[in-house]
């Protein structure tokens, strides 16, 4: 009997302490009967550091709606850039962005919008798989990357002394490299399918365009092997001679320096069975060139998103 009341005085200490909270805060977490802009944006400051973002941006729009010429109101607009990201809501991201440069293009913080631009674009396109399953983002189309890369080179045109430039920096070499391996990815599309001025061209694109990537010796392969097949020995032996000189250890060079032609269709190329339906029955495409582990070993870490700067 003694057990049961003592179960009950929890069950209804239990209740009443939800009530209590309830009569607190109403559902947007706002303090009951306040509605005052501060109540506003202290939900919203909450909000933001225990991740709820979509009460975050509810209680920030709400404010910039309700006192548009308040004291907060240009924070609650950079915040709300940074909610939206966090939520994964990029378009709206760069849509808020690009209203703050808009209506404040000399407050002392509009580098931090031309940074979240960029960023909600480096990461458009990565949906739900993509963020908790390895993704090759190599091979997906490169036009948020681009985007992403003139945003970045825009805050580091106007703002070179911004505290979001080194980061952008990095950012952007990163981009880079993924943009010139989208290029080998290509390539080695072509290859696959018997295109091999079109592959040749990708190879040479990427030698002229991204210098100093780690795509590069992936690129003269591609130009050496294309070359070979389309039977032009002087552009290949020249592509060879580059890929020689300044990747000697290339693994597609065999021990006495010859180049294996049959390197890009994997140890044992196309089987009988292959050839014989057609590739019907047996999916055995060539590998390609890709030698990412050898030359970029450094696989990116994701770093954390600075808060907006009043948040910092």
């Amino acid at each position: 009997m003694q057990a049961w009341k003592t179960l009950w005085f929890v069950v209804l200490s239990a209740i009443l302490v939800a009530c209590a909270s309830t009569d607190e805060e109403d559902e947007e977490g706002l303090p009951t009967g306040s509605r005052t802009e501060q109540a506003f944006y202290e939900a919203a400051q909450r909000q933001l550091r225990s991740s709820q973002w979509d009460l975050a941006i509810k209680n920030l729009r709400a404010l910039e709606d309700n006192f548009p010429f308040g004291s907060y109101a240009e924070q609650a607009q950079l915040e709300l850039i940074y909610a939206y990201y966090r939520n994964h809501q990029n378009d709206a991201a760069i849509a808020s962005a690009d209203r703050f440069i808009r209506l404040h293009p000399q407050h002392r913080n509009v580098d931090y919008a031309y940074y979240m631009k960029g960023l909600a674009s480096f990461t458009e396109g990565t949906g739900l798989f993509e963020r908790f399953l390895p993704t090759d983002m190599t091979s997906r189309d490169p036009g948020s990357a681009r985007e992403s890369f003139a945003y970045f080179a825009q805050l580091m045109a106007r703002y070179p002394d911004s505290r979001y430039a080194p980061d952008a920096q990095k950012r952007m070499t990163h981009l880079r490299n993924l943009l010139a391996r989208y290029e080998i990815h290509v390539a080695n599309y072509y290859f696959k399918r018997g295109a091999y001025l079109a592959a040749a061209n990708r190879g040479r694109y990427v030698v002229e365009n991204f210098q100093q990537t780690p795509a590069i010796p992936d690129a003269l392969a591609v130009m050496v092997q294309g070359y070979h097949l389309l039977e032009m020995p002087e552009l290949e032996a020249n592509a060879l001679s580059v890929l020689r000189t300044n990747y000697p250890n290339y693994p597609a060079f065999r021990r006495d320096g010859s180049f294996n032609y049959n390197y890009y269709k994997g140890a044992s190329g196309r089987s009988l069975a292959h050839r014989l339906t057609l590739g019907l029955f047996e999916k055995s495409d060539p590998r390609g060139f890709d030698t990412r582990e050898r030359y970029n070993p450094e696989y990116r870490r994701e770093e954390e998103v600075p808060l907006p700067p009043e948040l910092m």
